[in-house]
């Protein structure tokens, strides 16, 4: 996988999230993916390459083209 040059000129790049191949937008971090994706990082696990990520990391930890994330999602109730 890419990075591909989409109609505006941004660089994206393919990753694959929770399963499916899908384009974001090159040089996000984890928390910028998951502001992109409008997530709280406080309501979310994240696994990046079948790592369970550090909630502490995700400002460093970059997202590169063909990097495989699972986001789960917490979801209050009673």
């Amino acid at each position: 996988m890419e990075n591909v040059t989409g109609a505006a000129g941004r660089d994206k790049i393919a990753i694959t999230l929770n399963g499916e191949e899908r384009e974001v937008p090159a040089g996000l971090t984890v928390r910028d993916l998951l502001a992109h994706l409008d997530l709280h990082e406080r309501l979310v696990v994240v696994e990046l390459n079948r790592e369970i990520l550090r909630r502490g990391r995700y400002a460093e930890v970059p997202i590169s083209a063909g990097d495989e994330v699972e986001l789960v999602h917490f979801v209050g109730g009673g």
